[in-house]
């Protein structure tokens, strides 16, 4: 599937990897997806994004409110909920005894957060989610629909707003419906035709 993207829609992906790494992520979402298409985007695109209310920062910074509270990911609080442990307690505990914040960042001198045993054995390669795969399939069936012989850009968000994933379902509509995203999307790749 990933010799019909095309350069812009590659690089994308890229920086949804690089998205996804910066904010300690251990498996790329639909969300960092997203992010990879408004940092990638041409100008045209991201200005009609940029006037829907979808820009880099927007975005970087809604997410970030998002995961705020989420030192682990939510599979990982459930499972450790299943054996006894809630994490607020834990959270409260450390904080409590090392200070307001201190699994908020990694610690000085170090670029790898939580991640760092994981990215030296995989070379920082981090894998996509069910929902991001999901994402870009949906991506090259927009594709396919259009009759366009290449992924760009355009299907990917399609593909995102397609996924159904509901963080970045909500993170989306934070700024503008689906709807409307799709309708100015559909007019870019019809005007680029």
């Amino acid at each position: 599937m990933f010799e019909r993207f095309s350069d812009s829609a590659r690089s994308a992906v890229v920086a949804a990897q690089t998205e996804a790494l910066r904010l300690h992520a251990d498996r790329i979402t639909p969300a960092h997806v997203l992010l990879g298409v408004l940092i990638t985007a041409d100008e045209r695109l991201r200005v009609s994004l940029a006037d829907l209310g979808l820009t880099i920062d927007g975005v970087r910074t809604h997410l970030a409110a998002m995961n705020q509270d989420r030192p682990l990911g939510p599979d990982d609080a459930a499972a450790l909920e299943a054996i006894g442990i809630d994490l607020d307690a834990v959270r409260a505990r450390l904080e409590e005894t090392f200070g307001e914040g201190v699994l908020d960042s990694p610690p000085e001198n170090s670029d790898k957060g939580r991640r760092g045993r994981f990215s030296d054995l995989f070379g920082g390669h981090i894998p996509f989610d069910r929902n991001a795969k999901k994402t870009l399939e949906l991506s090259l069936r927009e594709a396919i629909a259009h009759h366009d012989r290449s992924i760009g850009s355009e299907h990917i968000i399609l593909g995102v707003i397609r996924s159904d994933d509901t963080e970045t379902t909500s993170l989306i509509e934070a700024y503008v419906t689906r709807d409307r995203l799709r309708q100015v999307l559909m007019e870019q790749l019809d005007s680029a035709a």
